[in-house]
């Protein structure tokens, strides 16, 4: 199968997800797609870390995290996922979202990118750029739906003030992951606010490293030099001891490769 734009192919694009299966319209293959691209297309920052100025524009971001194997952060990797679900004949609809999880000073920033996909009467919430442990699956967009994924347990639910609300539970409560409105947006919105997270002095981007990825066993991160391997029986730490070392890690546990 072939959707070119700007000469580009979604092929390629299936392969560096792994992904083999049809190519049908339906909640099954949407769902297949997500696990697959959180399997193999890590969360990372790094970019913003070595001062290269990010692009969103789809050529860059296909060549940057296709072709050249690297990841990206919320605002690069739902951006490329949106156009291959839309090139896959997928309705895509595109918000911003507040991102609640671990921040201390609230109401959180409008500084997150969500994809919603509609197939026939049914909405999903899509996002392959949360980070660490996020939806592996899309979620149905109902109301208070307690929906499992594994060991993982999430609810979208209408709030007042913030409209839609992402939910986990975690350690016996609701916690708050995102929220959106359902106000579309286009490609060209989500310019500042990245511009914001490369360079601002108090974004949180721009200051440590930040990859994971989910593996089978669990996830890999990466906590500014600290390398954190979850399993089942555990999570193994550890530092590489040189710029050598570190990029070997990179690769060995997320794919990324950089040579330093």
């Amino acid at each position: 199968m072939s959707n070119p734009i700007h000469g580009l192919d979604v092929n390629p694009y299936l392969e560096r997800i792994g992904y083999t299966g049809p190519i049908v319209n339906s909640a099954y293959m949407l769902a297949r797609l997500q696990e697959q691209h959180v399997h193999t297309v890590p969360y990372e920052n790094l970019d913003i870390l070595d001062r290269i100025p990010l692009s969103l524009d789809i050529p860059d971001l296909y060549d940057k995290i296709v072709t050249r194997h690297r990841g990206g952060y919320c605002f690069e990797l739902n951006a490329l996922f949106g156009w291959l679900l839309q090139k896959l004949g997928f309705k895509v609809t595109h918000y911003f979202g507040r991102f609640w999880r671990d921040e201390t000073d609230t109401p959180a920033k409008r500084r997150h990118h969500i994809l919603q996909v509609d197939i026939e009467e049914q909405r999903y919430i899509a996002d392959v750029g949360v980070g660490g442990a996020g939806p592996r699956h899309p979620l149905e967009l109902v109301d208070g739906l307690v929906q499992t994924q594994g060991n993982e347990t999430y609810r979208l639910v209408q709030t007042e003030a913030y409209c839609w609300m992402l939910e986990e539970w975690k350690k016996e409560a609701w916690d708050p992951v995102f929220s959106f409105t359902e106000e579309p947006n286009l490609p060209r919105d989500f310019i500042t606010t990245s511009f914001w997270c490369e360079y601002a002095p108090d974004s949180p981007f721009n200051k440590t490293a930040r990859v994971s990825i989910r593996t089978a066993e669990g996830r890999n991160t990466v906590d500014d030099d600290e390398f954190r391997i979850y399993k089942a029986g555990g999570v193994h730490t550890f530092k590489p001891g040189n710029a050598r070392e570190y990029a070997e890690a990179l690769y060995t546990y997320f794919g990324i490769p950089i040579h330093k």
